[in-house]
This record gives structure tokens, C-alpha cells and sequence, in this order.
């Protein structure tokens, strides 16, 4: 059976909602996991996903941050939760884990760090490690897992259009690059590198970027990441520029992957 995951950093689910829906219809995955949603949670389009044939998990707040699931019926939901739960800021509109048909899920919306030289950066350094420890703690690395979002890191050269320029830059940096690391190195493959090996597949284009996308000046900070056990299963993984090429689109593009299970 093919189990197709999807992941999409809105940057507003009240704004590009045609956009997701048209994605959905078009592709019918059994999960998109969307962040950035910018909408608390009385706000958030729950109905018109429903309406289309999805059932939505999600936390969010106004403005900032936001993370949500869509899972089509009539697969099953397990065991939803959110927010990192070590004792810390618990981040819920940054972390929803859950078991869809089994298959245990981590959406995240990583910090985005702001600069290297401010607290907000080392807040995300700190971030990945807590991330790290919430792996440990809940599931096992010999086990079935997928780790999806916007991981607001690009972790190789060719993930960003201009390596040298960018190094040392937020989304491109030593720390950052140690930090995604440790974390994969707990047992992680990243499943689009699995199937595509070759430069300039992005799924990031800054706004001010003029023209960003058909000059290529992208990143690739969304990832979908599983256990070796999922990924072995892995069919195929693609990254749709059509949203971004959409009337008002995002910033970020949809990443996907298939999975025989």
C-alpha cells in the first residue's frame, strides 16, 4: 500500500487556503503537514478541510508560528500531541506529533533563529537538542518514524543556491549544521537526498528575492526525515514548485514522499 506524507510551511493557512486545497485535491496525500499556520486555534479553516476530505489536527496562535496535520479519511488518528514535554517552554505551536495508521508522526516548526549573534539563535541550537532528548525519550531509532517540517536549516552545499556567500548565515551555519546533526545522527535518513542527489532543488525563495524562483535562489530547509525502517520503504520523494507559483503564494514550496507500506 502507498502511504504518500507531504510537508508545507503556509506562511498563513488563512491565506493560501485555495492553495493548500488545491493541492490536496490534486494530489489527495494521506497527511500534509503544514506549518507556520499564523492562526490561533478558533481561527484556524478547519471546515473547509474537513469539507474536502481531511481531518485537521493543529495549534496555533496569531501571527507567529502554527502547526497542523491533515489527514485524510478515513485513516486513523492516534495519540495526537504537542509541544516539547521536558520541562522547558513547551513550544506547542511548534511541535504536533501523532500515530496515523500506525505510523508514528513529528511535524515541526524549528526556530528560525533571527541572527547568529542574538539569544534567538542560540534558543534554536538549544531547540534541537531538546529535539533530540524528545526522540530519545518517546520513540527508537529500530522503529518506524517520520520527522517532517520546515527545519529552518539547510544542512548541505547544494541545499542553498550560493554556499559560500551564505555560510555563516542564520539557516546556513556551522552551529546550525552541528546542532541538525547530533539530532540525525540519533537515526534519521533524509529521505528526498535518498532519491535525488543532484543541486538546486530548493523549497524555500525569500520574498525579496526578485524573481527568486526562476533564478534559482533558493534553499532547502524543509525536510521529511524517517528511521531507516521507513525509509527502506521509501518509493520516491519530489518537491512541487506549483504552489509557490500559485496567485499569492508562500514563500516555501510543498516536499513529498511515498512510502510502499
Amino acid at each position: 500500500m502507498a502511504f504518500t506524507i507531504a510537508t508545507f510551511n503556509t506562511n498563513s493557512v488563512r491565506a493560501r487556503t485555495p492553495i493548500v486545497l488545491a493541492w490536496l485535491k490534486e494530489n489527495r496525500p494521506d497527511v500534509l503537514c503544514l506549518q507556520e499556520t499564523k492562526a490561533p486555534d478558533d481561527a484556524f479553516p478547519a471546515a473547509v478541510f474537513v469539507e474536502a476530505g481531511f481531518r485537521p489536527l493543529f495549534r496555533g496562535e496569531k501571527s507567529y508560528n502554527g502547526v497542523a496535520m491533515l489527514v485524510r479519511e478515513p485513516l486513523v488518528i492516534d495519540d495526537p500531541a504537542f509541544g516539547l514535554d521536558d520541562g522547558g517552554p513547551p513550544d506547542e505551536t511548534r511541535l504536533l506529533a501523532a500515530r496515523i495508521n500506525g505510523i508514528p508522526i513529528v511535524n515541526t516548526y524549528v526556530p528560525q533563529g533571527r541572527d547568529p549573534k542574538t539569544a534567538f539563535f542560540e534558543y534554536k541550537l538549544e531547540w534541537f537538542s531538546r529535539l533530540r532528548n524528545y526522540f530519545e525519550r518517546h520513540f527508537s531509532p529500530d522503529e518506524p518514524l517520520l520527522w517532517v517540517g520546515d527545519f529552518n536549516v539547510a544542512p548541505e552545499r547544494i541545499d542553498v543556491h550560493d554556499p559560500v556567500r551564505l555560510l555563516g548565515h542564520v539557516g546556513f551555519h556551522p552551529d546550525e549544521h552541528k546542532a541538525l546533526a547530533e539530532v540525525k545522527a540519533w537515526g534519521f535518513v533524509d529521505v528526498f537526498r535518498q532519491h535525488v542527489t543532484e543541486p538546486n532543488h530548493y523549497t524555500f525563495w525569500d520574498y525579496r528575492a526578485k524573481d527568486g524562483v526562476a533564478r534559482g535562489k533558493g534553499w532547502r530547509v524543509d525536510h521529511i526525515w524517517a528511521t531507516r525502517p521507513l525509509a527502506e520503504r521509501s518509493t520516491r520523494a519530489w518537491i512541487d514548485l506549483n504552489p509557490r507559483l500559485a496567485d499569492r503564494p508562500s514563500d516555501h514550496t510543498v516536499l513529498a514522499a511515498e512510502f510502499d507500506l
